[in-house]
């Protein structure tokens, strides 16, 4: 194949240890899904940061590209510093600048730091600070100060030697011994009569007078207020007080809450209240996310989730685990096995350990090495393997000898060779490993090709990005290549649904060569 098909014969023989020499920009072809070439184009890096943002560079430029590939705005910097939709943040030989994606540029490049909030920007020059409201579409300036924040919630946290600031709200004057960032609705404050809830704007929903004030989850609170303790829900106009209690409530690990009466513990809290009210509570413990095992004096324990008991009290068990498929591990005399809702033993407790029912299986070790058992209590895969994961799709991954497999439902192994490592990706197939190589499994199990790129990503159906050395190529899932192991980069832009390919030779312009070959030959 000629690479330089514009130019003569003569010219490229005679012209040759010349342009090797020279620095041009970089050959892209630009091709769609099914590898037709549509069109080549000339830059010398090529970045897709969104579908909506093109950025290249050519020579010394940094240029924001259109969904045809033409540079419409010139980025004025050296290299992208950060992008997050729709911000672009620009570094120059000055500093930081900004741009949104559409091409309006919001902060020359002049700036020390510049952070990001949905639809405001907060820029740093030394000690100044600035923000951007996209909305207002106006720029202002804050003041100086040691350091500010654009917090989650869309204020900025200000600080100096006096305090902490809010200079975007209605009294930026005010001074806070402490401001904490919560969420994207709301910010504690420290204040000398107590915490307070701040809203987005700015405003309390809260007065700051409560003791104590900790943040659980979501917009949810646990407070203590002189003798009171409280559960408050925040809303962006109000703080809804969703129970109060005189008795103590305790906030353990994982905030787990749990009430007293008269020093006996008595209720299991959730979120907005009472989860469980119980006399004859001697313990609880949490075992999953809003799971918990609830020990009474008759011996008996039971299993509580959020809608109420999920496995009722059940004597002479020491453990219930939160289960999957309507059954629960659940330990006895040293040994798991698994129970109903109502506490029935369906699945002799006989395993060390265990995991959930996952395709109708569950793992389960003994002697030290893994196996899986069905709802009927027979051992479908006699326990042989060190390490094993739950049945997905029909497929578990298995180690033996410190190497890694796949086997069905019945425990026949699936691949012809052990690799040093299989993992599931986010689509379902399956990543191979050996000596740093990589493999791909299709989800049914069959292997399209064994551990041998540095590099491999499935962009789309059919569509496999690999890299062996320095080279990219696209592979199907057949293991055929669409496009052959050559190519310096390939770029999937998913917002005009072509495939950028970087070429391996530098894309010379003609009237560039004739003006260095007249210059050679002194015309």
């Amino acid at each position: 194949m000629n690479i330089y098909p514009f130019l003569k014969t003569g010219l490229l023989a005679t012209g040759f240890t010349i342009l090797t020499s020279l620095s041009f920009a970089q050959s892209w072809e630009v091709y769609d899904q099914n590898f037709q070439l549509t069109s080549r184009i000339e830059f010398d890096h090529i970045s897709i940061l969104g579908e909506s943002v093109r950025i290249s560079s050519m020579g010394n430029e940094l240029n924001l590209l259109g969904k045809d590939y033409r540079s419409f705005l010139n980025l004025k910097g050296e290299s992208v510093y950060q992008y997050l939709e729709p911000w672009i943040i620009v570094k120059g030989p000055k500093g930081l600048g900004a741009f949104h994606e559409y091409g309006e540029e919001v902060f020359p490049l002049e700036y020390d730091d510049i952070q990001i909030f949905y639809t405001k920007l907060l820029a740093q020059k030394g000690n100044a600070f600035w923000v951007y409201d996209r909305v207002k579409k106006s720029t202002v300036s804050i003041g100086t100060f040691d350091q500010a924040l654009l917090a989650k919630n869309g204020q900025v946290i200000a600080q100096n030697e006096k305090g902490f600031f809010l200079p975007l709200s209605k009294n930026p004057g005010k001074v806070f011994k402490k401001l904490l960032e919560v969420n994207e609705n709301f910010l504690i404050s420290d204040e000398d009569t107590g915490f307070g809830l701040i809203n987005r704007e700015g405003e309390y929903i809260l007065e700051p007078i409560i003791d104590e004030l900790i943040h659980l989850e979501e917009n949810y609170f646990y407070a203590f207020d002189g003798k009171q303790y409280m559960l408050i829900k925040a809303r962006e106009e109000r703080a809804d007080i969703k129970y109060t209690s005189y008795h103590k409530i305790t906030l353990g690990q994982n905030n787990m809450m749990l009430e007293y009466i008269h020093g006996k513990l008595r209720r299991v809290m959730d979120n907005e209240g009472i989860l469980l009210d119980q006399t004859g509570m001697e313990k609880v413990t949490q075992v999953g996310y809003k799971k918990y095992n609830v020990y009474l004096r008759d011996k008996s324990v039971g299993l509580l989730g959020e809608g109420g008991w999920l496995v009722n009290p059940v004597l002479n068990l020491e453990t219930i685990l939160p289960g999957k498929e309507n059954l629960y591990g659940a330990k006895k005399e040293g040994k798991y096995g698994f129970i109903n809702k109502s506490g029935q033993m369906l699945i002799e407790n006989r395993f060390d350990e265990i995991s959930v029912f996952s395709e109708g299986l569950a793992a389960v070790k003994r002697n030290g090495l893994w196996g899986f058992v069905n709802k009927a209590d027979q051992i479908i895969v006699t326990p042989q393997f060190e390490e094993v994961l739950d049945f997905h799709n029909g497929l578990s991954v298995v180690k033996q000898n410190g190497k890694s497999n796949l086997i069905d439902k019945n425990g026949g192994v699936l691949l012809g060779n052990w690799y040093s490592r299989i993992s599931i990706a986010p689509d379902n197939y399956f990543i191979t490993e050996e000596n740093g190589l990589f493999g791909l499994i299709d989800a049914s199990g069959l292997e399209i090709v064994g551990p041998k790129f540095n590099e491999l990503r499935r962009e789309t159906q059919d569509k496999i990005v690999v890299k062996m050395g320095d080279k990219f190529g696209v592979m199907d899932e057949s293991g055929n290549y669409s496009l052959p192991i050559y190519y310096k980069n390939i770029i999937f832009d998913q917002g005009t649904n072509k495939i950028l390919v970087e070429d391996r030779y530098q894309f010379m312009p003609a009237a560039a060569v004739e003006k260095e070959i007249k210059k050679k030959r002194g015309v």
